[in-house]
């Protein structure tokens, strides 16, 4: 069914609902056999899941005891299923406090790949706002600091990258949404010693297939995507049709995991980060990282099929 970007409190409160049942039970996404596929940090080599968690606008639910619990119960299931990368930014409202609540219920579980960002005009002012990010997630130290959507980044990556040559962040990277500003992010990839690149990608946005993603490749640096259902309104979108039956063909039940499996299947993408406040759509985009990967005349195929509904 169609997915909401911005959950009200009565989705919220199903999703919660929903949660214990899923968490006493093996879930679809749960019962699938063996590891989640992993893709390799370049600068690193660590392996990390291609699927991570979003916690844009789904995890800003202020001081709402129910709802942050409700969070906490998707970050748990995103754990269980072979979760690491939860991505956030002081621009995401109460997100980050969502997220230490999650984790200190969870007992900060040593899976996280923490990732978070710098997003503020002044440059000199950009410690405080790490420092009150990394306190807010209850994190010794975040494992990738991003400059969020190129803000003041000629003050701010190179203190990122002090940051990383002193142990206090373990990767440093540059982010843009909705395609923009992709010349300026193309020149520092070129030039700057950046561990991830995070862009806007899904099955009809693709304009970083031709030079982002070959560049992260030549210069060896991750890609994380965004976006990859734009806000739920892809998947609203193509919900109106039905899902072609050889989706079946590889893995794919539903439209969210056929757009996802597309995001995830390109070699260059590290991993996607969907966000969601709800633990079935968490299961089901945790799915998306076990079984059949698309080869590239499977992408075309899908990428034609979604372009002419």
């Amino acid at each position: 069914m169609p997915r909401t970007s911005n959950p009200d409190r009565r989705t919220v409160l199903a999703g919660f609902a929903a949660s214990a049942a899923a968490l006493g039970l093996p879930s679809h996404a749960l019962a699938q056999a063996g590891a989640p596929i992993t893709r390799k940090i370049p600068s690193s080599g660590e392996a990390i899941p291609v699927v991570g968690l979003g916690t844009w606008i789904t995890f800003n639910v202020g001081n709402d005891p129910v709802a942050r619990d409700a969070c906490a119960e998707v970050m748990r299931a995103f754990f269980a299923a072979g979760g690491r990368m939860i991505d956030s930014s002081p621009m995401y409202g109460s997100s980050q406090d969502t997220i230490g609540h999650g984790l200190r219920k969870l007992r900060h579980p040593d899976a996280l790949f923490s990732a978070d960002k710098v997003w503020i005009s002044s440059g000199a002012r950009g410690p405080a706002q790490i420092e009150t990010s990394r306190t807010r997630w209850g994190v010794p130290r975040f494992d990738l600091l991003q400059v969020h959507n190129l803000l003041s980044w000629e003050e701010h990556l190179p203190a990122l990258l002090r940051m990383k040559a002193e142990g206090r962040v373990r990767t440093v990277g540059i982010t843009t949404s909705e395609g923009r500003r992709h010349r300026d992010i193309e020149r520092i990839m070129a030039k700057e010693p950046i561990d991830f690149v995070q862009v806007t990608y899904n099955v009809l946005d693709r304009e970083v297939e031709a030079r982002i993603l070959p560049l992260a490749r030549e210069r060896g640096i991750g890609v994380i995507v965004n976006r990859p259902f734009r806000e739920g309104a892809l998947v609203r979108h193509v919900a109106r049709h039905r899902l072609p039956a050889w989706a079946a063909e590889i893995g794919c039940t539903s439209w969210a995991q056929f757009l996802l499996k597309f995001v995830v299947a390109h070699p260059d993408v590290t991993c996607a980060i969907p966000a969601t406040g709800n633990v079935a759509h968490v299961q089901e985009n945790m799915g998306v990282a076990r079984g059949i990967v698309p080869d590239a005349a499977m992408r075309a195929r899908m990428a034609e099929h979604v372009g002419a509904l």
